[in-house]
């Protein structure tokens, strides 16, 4: 199972790569496009370590974050507009570096580079913290509500990190232009939590008290 495990998580992580490599380098029309390397090395350099960890010690966690077949109708248009989101912001920072519109200071691409790190640490955080982790929504047989670590701050602490590592892309490629369609990027998750709590609240046993319990969403102090 472990090795059937490995196998399909390899075949996802060279698939993303491609595909984001395809959406980069393609527009800026060169290889040599120094944010794109940025990117994909801070994201895909972590993955095949982070894939073997979890084979060995929670097995089952990474099944459920290789599965990402929505039964909900409204999730599924949740993954057609975050992809549209994605595909156009990509293009944008790729056709942004090839003519040269802007240029953010090195400072700020730095910045960009400490915020993705963070927030991926912090989806590793969130991981090892819940084992119900899932790509989809669904309640899982025997699931229970977690309330410690980052679940006893924000109800959704993983759409918390997917937030700032997403928002921090534009940064590490060194685009002011793609930070608009991904600005897109809250929204999207602002439509997903909302089904996902209406999911949790009528399947799963004393999540309406969790809750009352923890009032912010996804990000502490303001939602």
């Amino acid at each position: 199972m472990k090795k059937e495990l490995l196998g399909s998580g390899l075949i996802r992580m060279l698939s993303g790569l491609l595909l984001m490599g395809l959406l980069l380098f393609l527009p800026a029309g060169t290889w040599h496009y120094p944010g794109a390397w940025r990117l994909l090395g801070l994201l895909f350099i972590p993955m095949p370590v982070i894939g073997i960890v979890l084979s060995i010690v929670a097995p089952e966690l990474l099944r459920k974050r290789l599965n990402a077949k929505e039964q909900e109708s409204e999730q599924k248009q949740v993954i057609v507009l975050s992809a549209l989101i994605f595909i156009v912001g990509f293009v944008l920072a790729g056709l942004d570096f090839r003519f040269g519109w802007t240029q953010l200071p090195l400072a700020v691409v730095i910045a960009g580079m400490i915020l993705f790190l963070l927030a991926y640490g912090l989806y590793i955080e969130v991981m090892r913290e819940n084992a119900y982790l899932s790509r989809t929504v669904e309640i899982q047989e025997g699931q229970k509500v977690i309330d410690t670590g980052l679940y006893g701050i924000v109800r959704h602490p993983m759409y918390m990190a997917v937030t700032i590592l997403f928002l921090s892309m534009p940064l590490v490629l060194g685009s002011a232009i793609a930070i608009v369609p991904f600005l897109g990027v809250p929204a999207v998750l602002v439509k997903r939590i909302r089904n996902e709590e209406a999911v949790l609240v009528k399947g799963l046993p004393g999540y309406e008290a969790y809750q009352k319990k923890v009032t912010y969403r996804m990000i502490p102090f303001l939602w």
